[in-house]
């Protein structure tokens, strides 16, 4: 069996600086999920063209909006890239410009040149459940995330809080907090073996 190597963070992108290369439908895809997950990230973007729908969401979120052709100097200050375009000698020429800097960076639909991938997140609250299928099939990503999204109860910040404020009171090492918050929680899992 094929594995899924890796390895998941969760980027604090309101401290990082994104460029977004394109204006057209996958852009408009990426440019919402993201602030769909992150409202205050700092993304700009570069096009000769935008659609009339990422016009309004970029007005919406103060998002940069450069009409012009992708150059290297857009990358100036980034930290990631997204290369989004129908025109497959500029995406690849973002990834290259992106290797050059040492800019992570993302081609859609073209998981050879990419750093990362953007999957399927589930918010709750204070809860984030992202999931990969290593580039393979956004499909199923998109169906596992609308599984989680059910599944997982509205309420669940209301655990993440109350065991947050559990957290401060226990006394001891980190081996011994650990070990009684595990204890705390077992029964949340065995409930649903019963």
């Amino acid at each position: 069996m094929e594995r899924n190597e890796l390895y998941p963070v969760f980027l604090k992108v309101s401290n990082l600086h994104i460029l977004i290369v394109g204006g057209g439908n996958v852009a408009l895809e990426k440019l919402t999920f993201l602030l769909k997950s992150s409202p205050t990230a700092q993304v700009e973007m570069v096009s000769p063209m935008f659609r009339e729908e990422t016009i309004a969401l970029a007005n919406k979120f103060d998002i940069k909006m450069n009409v012009a052709n992708y150059d290297v100097s857009y990358l100036k200050g980034k930290n990631i890239a997204i290369a989004t375009t129908d025109n497959v000698p500029v995406n690849e020429q973002v990834y290259h410009d992106c290797r050059e800097q040492q800019i992570l960076v993302n081609v859609a639909d073209n998981p050879p040149f990419c750093d990362f991938y953007m999957g399927g997140i589930v918010t709750k609250g204070n809860v984030k459940v992202a999931i990969s299928t290593n580039g393979k099939s956004p499909t199923t990503a998109k169906r596992l995330r609308q599984f989680f999204e059910d599944v997982i109860p509205e309420n669940i910040d209301d655990l993440v809080k109350n065991l947050n404020e559990f957290r401060k009171t226990i006394k001891g090492d980190f081996e011994e907090k650990v070990e009684t918050l595990n204890e705390f929680t077992k029964g949340l899992v065995n409930k649903k073996e019963e």
